[in-house]
């Protein structure tokens, strides 16, 4: 039967399952074997002054402690042997290269630290300082951690250094007494060093982890800005993968006061995981994020053009146009026409096939003059953009390629009834002059995202999915920029 404390874990990592199944995440940040917080790791670790701590292992009193516990004749031979040492200490010390891989347990990776040191000792038995070559790896394994009471996480566990990873070598040669001296010390040093860097080291490197955990959390809560309103990302909870770490994470939209207007923690649909294909990392945004970010930049606005002194060949091609359906009513316009435009509600971001397209309701209404308190006509217009992702540096931009009419519906006329879609063209000259530049001119501030260079890279990529937009580290090749409108 089993004991109170088995069925609390098993309820507590029952209800941290139910929790992962039922949050379905908007967007996922993705750090490879590549990732740059390898880099990070070696650089918390030197700022925890690990070097100084390998320059201080008190290598004489672990052999003496290590081999001769209950073994008086191996006691007696370390104390042979350290009669001969003044002193015996690490000289140098360097972190070399870290390597991330899976472990034996896919929910598991391994963390491996290789140690590179030269010791030396002096001796009476000669004037110079003896000194040889160390080399041994720690390890590491980064797991998830579980609990009913605290939210799931990763942790550094089980952090050790074998035996076999262990080498040693005599870098001078001496005399014949000197190297067996040096030998005999050596040897000594094989079974001591594993335990000194598990009691001194493996503490250092946990602390280390422990900090850039939760630098990597708190990147990933740097704000966004966008416009007056302001995106947020939030951990759901992490997830180890193969050889990746992938945080799953929902997001938050808030206004210029700090109120959360919007809440994304719950994808409406599985997000498509692209392969990394040895990218260091990868964050990947479904589409109803994106469309919120869109729909802040391009908020609903009002504005009048005039015409006649903006656009004067537009306005004479519209009277033209208007002529066709009514002569009086052209004779009415004067070169104070005026051209009010409002877009309704906020933009629609979609992605189609691959692509993105922004779509949007607008009402256009034709006034004759700056002094009329009514329009000649109001239009509907259900309109829609080619969109098309791009970035410099580590700024995200997005530009509408054309605009174009999809259906024009007559709202409300002066001038009787008529067909809008003879007003098609002109109506789409329009929008593509007056629009979207000014909708470019918004978004072409872009949206940095801060992440790209806290992970250790100076630019990005973007590319989409059938459901989410992709921001990769740049490649080799220079970004080019589309022309805007």
């Amino acid at each position: 039967m089993a004991g109170p404390l088995t069925f609390t874990l098993l309820c507590g990592l029952l209800a941290a399952t139910l929790i992962q199944a039922t949050l379905s995440p908007t967007a996922v940040l993705i750090l490879g074997q590549k990732s740059s917080k390898k880099v990070k790791l070696t650089q918390e670790l030197k700022d925890h002054n690990t070097t100084s701590i390998l320059q201080q292992l008190p290598l004489l009193s672990a052999m003496q402690e290590e081999p001769a516990r209950g073994i008086p004749v191996l006691g007696s031979l370390v104390n042979t042997v350290l009669k001969h040492i003044i002193w015996l200490k690490v000289t140098t010390a360097n972190i070399l290269q870290l390597q991330v891989k899976p472990s034996a347990n896919d929910q598991e990776l391994l963390v491996k630290i290789p140690l590179d040191m030269v010791a030396g000792f002096n001796t009476p038995l000669v004037k110079t300082i003896v000194e040889f070559h160390m080399e041994t790896e720690a390890q590491a394994i980064v797991r998830m951690n579980t609990s009913a009471s605290d939210p799931t996480r990763l942790v550094l566990s089980d952090c050790a250094t074998s035996h076999g990873s262990l080498r040693i070598q005599l870098l001078n040669k001496l005399s014949f007494m000197v190297n067996i001296l040096a030998n005999q010390v050596m040897n000594l040093l094989v079974p001591a060093l594993p335990n000194l860097v598990k009691n001194q080291l493996c503490p250092v490197i946990e602390a280390s982890f422990n900090g850039v955990y939760a630098d990597l959390l708190q990147l990933v809560k740097v704000p966004i800005s966008l416009s007056l309103d302001r995106l947020e990302f939030d951990l759901l909870y992490p997830a180890i993968k193969g050889d990746t770490i992938q945080l799953y994470l929902g997001a938050k939209l808030l206004d210029s006061q700090g109120k959360v207007t919007k809440w994304f923690n719950n994808s409406a649909a599985s997000l498509t995981m692209p392969t990394l294909d040895n990218i260091p990392f990868s964050l990947i945004v479904s589409q109803d994020v994106v469309k919120a970010a869109v729909a802040a930049t391009l908020p609903p606005e009002e504005f009048m053009v005039l015409l006649d002194s903006v656009l004067p060949e537009i306005a004479h091609r519209l009277k033209s146009s208007i002529g066709l359906i009514n002569e009086k009513a052209a004779d009415k316009l004067r070169s104070t026409q005026i051209v009010k435009i409002l877009t309704q509600d906020t933009p629609e971001f979609f992605i189609d096939q691959g692509r993105a397209k922004v779509a949007q309701l607008i009402v256009l209404e034709v006034f004759p003059s700056s002094e009329a308190l009514r329009p000649l006509f109001t239009l509907g217009i259900e309109a829609s953009s080619e969109a098309q992702f791009y970035t410099k540096g580590d700024q995200l931009i997005l530009n509408l390629n054309n605009i174009s009419s999809d259906r024009i519906q007559l709202m409300n006329s002066g001038i009787g009834w008529f067909q809008p879609d003879v007003l098609k063209n002109i109506i789409n000259e329009i929008i593509l002059s007056v629009l979207l530049p000014n909708e470019n001119g918004k978004l072409r501030s872009g949206v940095p995202v801060s992440m790209v260079k806290a992970l250790g890279f100076e630019a990005a990529e973007s590319s989409l999915t059938k459901d989410a937009l992709v921001l990769t580290p740049a490649s080799l090749r220079k970004p080019t920029s589309p022309v805007s409108q």
